[in-house]
């Protein structure tokens, strides 16, 4: 098989896995209801009938809502279960309207993706994300000056327990940092555990594209079992397969370019965990369609008359990989690359450095397929001296064909006799293709997977980066430019395949023009230095060639 060959497989492969994915893939099997019993541990839970489409959040209780502002977000907390029930992204711009927050967390317009915790305990009541809590105010604002803002919920006092629940929003921060205090007047040894979820409907996030979307779930990372994602799928199938117990770590709800996660530590950086037996995660589904990543935290034996502490933020925000490092171990790995982390992290990072040099992420693009191309140019040089000997050989080709007829053993013993007698290989070009393939995909998803450069501009018609060309300009330019590439490889000696060389550049340019336009722009870039580097290449050869004729 020679280079041209092995492009045309690829590009075939990719298209026809497009092709399958889009229309012909089966589609998801409904969601099973699930009956939910509340017991004095947690939920428990058992598949039942298929599940209704019917607003999930409508499931949810309703009491006062309490909203605060900060520069960073917009929340709206349920005094229901002190649930955070809505989250808005002043810095984020919505996917339809830019100049519109984008919305987060939420429990309108037929979705659910709400935070909520709650306490337990075997011996008396405590309240849960059901307890009805009072708040002096339901208007909270960051002012200029103030660092952060505080909202305290009280429980009703029940079986000589008194509970306040804290959250503490900070200036520049999409942390929320969640306190509660427990104050034991029972005249006897408490035992109790705080739980901690994040519960979500199964649909695909606002402005998911069809080429360009990444893993939408829960997750679980600790020390021991590290970064863990477990798909929808396969908690309805009971198939789950994570780390159960941990004295460390987060558990999260992912979607593209964003995160959110309870986080195992305290804002001094100590695990809330004792021992390892102290934490356990459970993701499961739950009733009404939905699904629960959760943490339960058992807390230490609280005394008579003692209060007992505990604070656990939760981060709801875009996967920033800096913004995510200074948060909590392994939280940066949110920003999901797949099998080609080890790749696409560094080529994040020399982007980001690009970025920070030039201040266009657009331009950054350009100039960061420069250096990989520099980089590998060793290995495409290896591949486009072989394709050059073998073009340069083109028109002996065509002779043994006319010669040999459709006697096709004997014109493949003579081309293979005129491969060796002029020292050319026919796989010399495929090796370095294929060294190359995972750092592009690499780089695929590094592009892709990089809330950075949502919303980003580059030249005047480009105002998103992670959008599709409005225009359809950078498809066009690099379809044109894989056509022209067709014009500097060996012709085929198989009519069909002359043809296939003439079709596939624009067959297989059709995707682009559903691809965002950062992942566009990368594939042209790298098309014009590849027809630079080719034609250099082509005329080193075309030279050498000459003067061993005239010599």
């Amino acid at each position: 098989m020679d280079t041209k060959r092995l492009i045309v497989f690829i590009a075939l492969s990719f298209g026809l896995l497009f092709v399958w994915q889009e229309y012909f893939a089966p589609k998801p099997a409904p969601k099973p209801a699930v009956v939910t019993t509340h017991t004095a541990s947690g939920v428990t839970t058992t598949s039942g009938a298929p599940a209704a489409t019917a607003d999930a959040s409508a499931n949810l209780a309703r009491g006062q809502s309490v909203e605060v502002t900060t520069d960073m977000v917009r929340a709206r907390i349920d005094t229901a279960g002190g649930d955070v029930r809505s989250l808005d992204l002043l810095q984020q711009g919505s996917v339809d309207d830019p100049s519109k927050p984008l919305t987060l967390l939420t429990d309108q317009g037929g979705r659910t993706y709400v935070a909520q915790s709650g306490l337990l305990s075997p011996v008396v009541g405590l309240p849960t994300h059901k307890t009805v809590f009072s708040v002096e105010k339901t208007q909270y604002t960051l002012a200029d000056g103030q660092n952060s803002v505080s909202v305290t919920l009280v429980a009703p006092p029940e079986n000589g327990v008194q509970v306040r629940k804290t959250f503490t929003f900070t200036r520049g921060s999409y942390l929320i940092d969640v306190r509660y205090d427990i104050h034991n007047e029972t005249g006897r040894p408490l035992p109790a555990s705080a739980y901690y979820r994040l519960l979500r409907d199964g649909k695909a996030p606002e402005g998911e594209g069809r080429f360009a979307h990444t893993f939408t779930g829960p997750a679980v990372y600790t020390d021991a079992g590290k970064f863990q994602k477990v798909a929808f799928e396969d908690l309805d199938k009971h198939k789950a397969s994570y780390e159960k117990n941990s004295d460390n770590g987060w558990v999260a709800m992912l979607q593209h370019y964003f995160a959110s996660a309870w986080i195992l530590k305290t804002t001094d950086g100590k695990s809330v965990c004792t021992n390892a037996q102290s934490c356990q995660f459970e993701l499961k589904p739950v009733a009404g369609g939905l699904y629960s990543a959760g943490v339960v935290v058992n807390l230490p034996v609280i005394a008579p008359g003692a209060t007992q502490t505990i604070s656990v933020p939760l981060y709801a925000g875009p996967e920033e990989t800096r913004v995510l490092k200074a948060t909590a171990p392994g939280l940066e790995l949110t920003k999901d690359y797949g099998w080609v982390t080890i790749i696409a992290t560094p080529l994040f990072w020399l982007l980001q450095t690009l970025h920070g040099l030039v201040g266009n992420w657009g331009w950054a693009i350009v100039l960061l397929t420069v250096i990989v191309k520099a980089v590998l140019y060793p290995l495409s040089a290896t591949s486009y001296r072989s394709m050059a000997k073998m073009k340069a050989l083109a028109p002996r080709m065509e002779r043994l064909k006319a010669q040999f007829g459709d006697d096709r053993a004997k014109f493949q013993q003579a081309m293979m006799e005129m491969y060796k007698a002029e020292k050319v290989n026919p796989l010399g070009g495929c090796l370095p293709i294929v060294v190359q393939i995972p750092v592009f995909i690499g780089l695929y998803w590094a592009l892709l997977a990089s809330v950075e450069l949502r919303q980003a501009p580059w030249l005047g018609w480009v105002h998103d980066l992670t959008r599709p060309d409005p225009f359809y300009i950078l498809p066009v330019l690099m379809a044109a430019t894989t056509f022209a590439q067709t014009f500097l490889n060996p012709p085929p000696t198989d009519p069909m395949q002359a043809k296939m060389m003439k079709i596939m550049p624009l067959a297989f340019s059709v995707m682009f023009f559903f691809f965002p336009s950062g992942l566009v722009l990368y594939w042209l870039t790298n098309n014009i230095l590849s027809i630079a580097q080719q034609w250099f290449v082509n005329k080193n050869i075309e030279k050498a060639a000459a003067v061993e004729r005239n010599s």
